[in-house]
């Protein structure tokens, strides 16, 4: 009996982590769930002018209508679309009320890279968003090649002059060959999965100490 009680109690505290473990992911699936709720929600509002001082926080994926001008020197983003590789295009807009901001118009194959567009009046409604795609691992932009390999909000703004504000193009009245991409959350929601890993290890571990306890119990009679 001796035997068998450190190892019941290993069994017991091993099992109570896992499960532990399970629901926190349960807890973080569900938070997540809303979340993405709240973005979706936030998407599907009818547009707004834009606010005279936008939050990265409180007005991400705000609907937002603006009427202008787009001006030339657009940036360029490495990205990959359905036909292949290109480039997303992030130009400055002059509003009719003269603010500056920057706007995703969208998709660019690569082979209409250095083609000269138009740019012009433009009235666009989109999403406004403050992508966080850069980090240690992503290279700086080759001003040279006009080449960027993230949307950074504050260096675009800061190269194009206007407000660290970058409004994505859902629908426009010139959109000048450019295929406008849909605006998504881009949070992966794969807690379901870490939740069923933790409580089938949480049941593999109650079998692996039944089985243990079974052959001391055997050995000891």
């Amino acid at each position: 009996m001796n035997r068998r009680i450190p190892l019941l109690i290993f069994g017991l505290v091993g099992t109570a982590i896992l499960i532990s473990l399970g629901f926190w992911q349960l807890q973080r699936m569900n938070w997540k769930t809303d979340i993405l709720a709240e973005i979706d929600a936030r998407l599907a509002e009818p547009p707004v002018s834009l606010p005279v001082a936008p939050d990265s926080t409180l007005d991400k994926y705000l609907q937002v209508k603006v009427t202008g001008t787009i001006l030339a020197g657009e940036l360029h983003v490495l990205t990959f679309g359905d036909s292949g590789p290109g480039f997303r295009v992030i130009a400055p807009m002059v509003l009719n009320d003269g603010r500056r901001i920057l706007v995703d118009r969208g998709y660019l194959p690569e082979t209409e890279k250095n083609v000269v567009r138009a740019g012009g009046a433009i009235t666009a409604i989109g999403s406004l968003v403050w992508p966080q795609e850069t980090d240690n691992f992503v290279p700086a932009p080759n001003l040279e090649k006009n080449i960027w390999f993230a949307r950074d909000v504050s260096l675009m703004a800061e190269a194009l002059k206007t407000e660290q504000v970058m409004l994505a193009i859902s629908r426009s009245t010139n959109n000048d060959e450019i295929t406008p991409q849909l605006v998504s959350a881009n949070i992966s929601n794969r807690h379901l999965g870490y939740v069923m890993t933790w409580f089938l290890l949480a049941v593999i571990w109650v079998g692996m100490t039944g089985y243990a306890l079974r052959r001391i119990k055997r050995k000891t009679s």
